[in-house]
C-alpha cells in the first residue's frame, strides 16, 4: 500500500467511526442538551422520586418494575422491557431520538402531560447512576 492509499483509508477509518459516535450519544449527551434547554442541574433524588411516584395506579414502575437494574413488563401489552438502568443494559439511553419519543410516551400515559425538561434530566441522571 503506497502513503495515499494509507492515508485514505484511515481517512475512512475515522469519518466512519466519528459517525459512529455521533449516532450514539451517551446519556450525558442528552443531558447537556437538556443544560441548553434551560436545566442548571439535575437532581438525581427528585429523579429517584419521580421514578416511584404514581399518578392514580400509573407510575414508571408500573412497566419498568421498582428495579431499574431488572426487566419489567407493560401492564396492557405484557411485552418485556429491558432494564432502564444502563449499568446492566449499556444500549440504553444511546439514541437522542428514542430518548424524546420515550420521555414524550410515557411522561403523556404516566402524567396525563408532557414531562418538563427538568424532570427529564432529573430521571435521567438518576438512572445513568443505577
Amino acid at each position: 500500500m503506497n502513503t495515499k492509499s494509507i492515508q485514505i483509508a484511515a481517512f475512512i477509518a475515522l469519518t466512519v467511526g466519528a459517525a459512529a459516535l455521533g449516532a450514539a450519544p451517551k446519556p450525558i449527551d442528552q443531558l447537556d442538551v437538556y443544560r441548553l434547554q434551560g436545566v442548571e442541574q439535575a437532581d438525581p433524588a427528585q429523579g429517584r422520586q419521580l421514578w416511584y411516584a404514581m399518578t392514580g395506579e400509573r407510575g414508571c414502575v408500573s412497566c419498568h418494575g421498582e428495579n431499574p437494574t431488572a426487566s419489567g413488563t407493560h401492564v396492557k401489552t405484557g411485552k418485556s422491557i429491558e432494564p432502564m438502568a444502563p449499568s446492566v443494559n449499556p444500549a440504553r439511553f444511546r439514541s437522542a431520538k428514542k430518548i424524546d419519543k420515550w420521555f414524550l410516551r410515557n411522561c403523556k400515559w404516566t402524567y396525563g402531560r408532557e414531562c418538563s425538561t427538568q424532570e427529564k434530566a432529573d430521571i435521567l441522571t438518576w438512572l445513568a447512576g443505577q
